[in-house]
């Protein structure tokens, strides 16, 4: 089905500021020719800001600034006006406590940014983990026409003849110290090999996980997510969106035409295509929301229990983003999805046709990259959501980069109070723990960090790595890093520091583990699991201003997305009134 356009020409927003021959329109219009834009560019042409998360601090995003150069370029060629903004970026290599506390803020911030200028349509340029997710919440709660263009990945990490995932080689590699496998020396080596090139993490961690996840709901261009960084393609790709968005403006092709309830749908059983990040869930709950859609865990279980992982990709497989693009990238994947019956064919895009026009014809170049469903790295790839009285709102495991002999276990905890506690014991030769044992992280979701940092895949210990085991099964409210991989469960709701069951969990506990039946259930009696809760107290040392208070009192737990409760729904682009 094609997008029927609006009538043309029409009002557009831009004009609520630049229209006309008022003091207040000349007062507009008079400050932006400072900056050299001749008076016929103000006469009812789309206004389009690029919103950048270019940061010289968020290093995936680093080349930015140059991909802007072409999205202006294609704005310019369709008769468009282009205007970077920069916005808010919240970098995953050096925010603290973490990125993730920071989503909601850059969220806030691009909506009202949106909002507040005279933008008649945007492009999203985005790339490190947290500025996609953020820059789609924002463009959802206003409403007003967008599209994605990503940064795309680096290029493969190489160290001694074998590839090197970012990300993921740096948990192996650190794991690999504490066993004796790997010197320091070596390691530092290593550093050099893992992020060779612009661009985001080269594994389908978080970054490309979401890349591919606008793909999927239709909000970026067929085939943006996998061109690494430093291909041609890349600007290509940035100019051609750039001459997108202004037929989207002259259309009105809107964040909610796009990401509709089918298309959510599509993007979760994408995720389990591709071995895709647990943080995903976290995000797309999160977007959901401010477009209105009531998404939950369970229909990340539902719609994704059946979907094959074919996609072989670290950390769930064998190769890097490099060769995905070189097999064909994502509309290979989707297109299997659509002979298979799990796609819904008929969801729009931002190309102002269906997806499944997209990528009808779309053709696999290496079937050992993206491998048929009879030789899937795993035949239910989806996200798995376990219940039950540790986690009565849900927790989640992706199976594609778990162990197999674990996803059906019991055993005793060992309990850590906070990432700290963990920190310090850890290393301990006289912790009794061995590879049996089922490791408890609490206090680490969304009020107990704060921001629900990626800790969740805790290291094991060193006398356990010295024996050759390399998986434990790990129990947290914390998230975990797309690059990262193990039998962990995570984003237990509700968290420890909201008084959830896992609060009370103790050292020598029982806990049953059974993926298949998505069982997660401490073995206690219900009296006794009532007796602890009650005596339990929250954490001392709740914040009294800035941001971190806002930031408690407000977010919401990982089951709905962990976005701001008073943010959720959109608000639209209603102009705000002109103060002049």
């Amino acid at each position: 089905m094609a997008f029927e356009p609006a009538t043309w020409p029409r009002r557009l927003r831009s004009q609520e500021w630049y229209g006309g021959t008022s003091r207040d329109a000349i007062y507009h219009r008079g400050w932006l020719k400072n900056q050299g834009y001749p008076h016929d560019l103000f006469d009812g042409r789309p206004v389009i800001g690029i919103l950048n998360t270019w940061s010289d601090l968020t290093p995936c995003n680093g080349h930015l600034r140059e991909l802007a150069e072409k999205v202006k370029a294609g704005i310019w060629e369709a008769g468009g006006f282009p205007l970077e903004v920069p916005v808010f970026s919240a970098s995953e290599n050096t925010f603290r406590p973490t990125a993730m506390m920071y989503r909601n803020l850059a969220a806030m911030a691009v909506e009202e940014t949106m909002r507040a200028q005279p933008i008649d349509g945007a492009v999203l340029l985005v790339g490190c983990d947290k500025t996609t997710p953020s820059l789609l919440m924002g463009a959802a709660s206003t409403d007003i026409p967008s599209i994605v263009v990503t940064g795309g990945p680096m290029l493969n990490g190489w160290f001694r003849g074998e590839r090197v995932g970012s990300g993921t080689a740096l948990w192996q590699m650190s794991e690999g110290i504490k066993a004796g496998k790997m010197t320091t020396e070596d390691f530092l080596e290593a550093e050099q090999a893992m992020s060779r090139s612009s661009g985001t993490c080269n594994t389908m961690g978080t970054a490309s996980t979401m890349a591919s996840m606008a793909e999927a709901l239709g909000m970026a261009l067929s085939g943006n997510a996998a061109i690494p960084a430093v291909d041609s393609r890349r600007r290509v790709m940035a100019q051609m969106t750039g001459r997108r968005i202004v037929q989207m403006v002259k259309d009105d092709l809107k964040p909610s035409d796009v990401m509709t309830r089918t298309a959510f749908e599509n993007a979760i059983r994408v995720n389990g295509a591709i071995g895709g990040s647990t943080n995903a869930v976290i995000h797309l709950l999160a977007i959901a929301g401010r477009v209105g859609i009531d998404l939950t865990l369970d229909d990340w279980d539902r719609l994704g229990r059946d979907v094959p992982t074919i996609v072989n990709l670290m950390p769930s497989g064998e190769y890097l983003m490099e060769e995905f693009f070189y097999a064909g990238g994502l509309p290979v994947v989707l297109r299997h999805l659509g002979e298979a019956g799990l796609l819904n064919r008929d969801a729009l895009t931002v190309s102002g046709v269906c997806i499944w026009d997209e990528v009808k014809d779309a053709r696999n170049w290496n079937e050992d990259v993206i491998r048929p469903a009879d030789r899937a790295l795993s035949a239910s790839g989806g996200i798995a959501v376990l219940k039950g009285n540790l986690a009565p709102d849900g927790a989640v495991l992706k199976p594609s980069a778990a162990s197999p002999q674990l996803m059906q276990h019991r055993g005793r905890a060992v309990v850590f109070e906070d990432i700290d506690d963990y920190k310090a014991r850890i290393d301990d030769e006289a912790l009794d723990i061995d590879e049996t044992c089922i490791m408890v992280l609490k206090n680490c979701g969304p009020k107990g960090y704060p921001g629900m940092a990626e800790v969740g895949n805790m290291g094991l210990p060193p006398k356990v790595l010295r024996k050759g085991i390399t998986d434990m099964i790990r129990i947290s409210d914390a998230r975990m890093s797309g690059t990262a991989y193990g039998t962990v469960i995570l984003h237990t709701s509700p968290e420890a520091a909201a008084g959830g069951p896992l609060a009370i969990v103790r050292t020598g506990d029982m806990i049953e583990v059974d993926v298949a039946v998505r069982r997660l259930h401490l073995d206690l009696p219900d009296d006794e699991i009532a007796a602890r809760l009650a005596t339990w107290t929250a954490p001392a040392g709740a914040p009294d201003s800035g941001y971190e208070k806002l930031f408690q009192a407000h977010v919401e737990q990982a089951s709905t997305g962990a976005d701001f409760d008073f943010l959720r729904g959109c608000r639209g682009r209603e102009v705000p009134r002109d103060s002049h």
